[in-house]
């Protein structure tokens, strides 16, 4: 469902599998700016992740959505990918009967920032919601104040924060949580070899838990 941006030439169309390469472009793009690749934002590295997006471009549950420049005929399929949005429906609320649609991924190309690419990401996600039968529109924001100030300005509202942890912290957590309702507690933390020489005394240990 294209969709324009009022102060720019921007527009927006559907992402096809042979848009795979410029997909991936503008998600690399979206790892590096947010400083985390695999630890921090539960994504596995670009290399890894075409086949994934590969599917994803051709399932119909989900709508991979770019912003482009026209190009010189004015024709959307031949113009340059300076944005990206992926759109869902959130499956609890199709279940509950009021069906809401999520944003994800979303990529604003660097430099194309401050000239409509974002209005016209969010016009498409608008347009998706009222051909879904969605009242609401959720969007998923990295912790950047550019970010978090341009949703806004757009009237979307705090809903909830969302952490991350790989399986293997969350294990290590929750067996240190089980000892500590054991009463088993934890060994005394070691102390520097250079405080040790300094006669700092080792750290008491950590109290157990209820």
């Amino acid at each position: 469902m294209p969709g324009v941006a009022s102060r720019s030439r921007v527009v927006t169309r559907v992402a096809r599998p042979e848009d795979l390469p410029v997909v991936l472009d503008l998600v690399r793009q979206h790892r590096s700016e947010a400083h985390a690749e695999e630890v921090l934002t539960g994504h596995p590295p670009v290399h890894a992740a075409g086949a994934g997006f590969r599917r994803l471009l051709e399932d119909g549950g989900h709508q991979v959505v770019l912003a482009v420049l026209p190009g010189a005929d004015g024709c959307p399929e031949t113009g340059v990918a300076v944005g990206l949005a992926v759109l869902g429906l959130d499956p609890l609320s199709l279940v509950l009967g009021t069906p809401q649609v999520t944003v994800d991924t979303f990529v604003v190309h660097r430099d194309h920032r401050r000239s409509g690419v974002g209005a016209a990401l969010l016009a498409a996600a608008a347009g998706y919601a009222r051909a879904n039968g969605a009242a609401h529109v959720v969007a998923a924001v990295a912790q950047e104040a550019d970010r978090q100030r341009f949703f806004a300005r757009m009237g979307f509202a705090p809903l909830t924060t969302r952490r991350i942890a790989s399986v293997h912290t969350l294990g290590r957590s929750l067996a240190a949580w089980q000892r500590r309702r054991l009463g088993i507690l934890p060994l005394p933390r070691r102390v520097p070899a250079m405080a040790r020489r300094r006669g700092v005394p080792p750290l008491p240990s950590a109290p157990a838990g209820r």
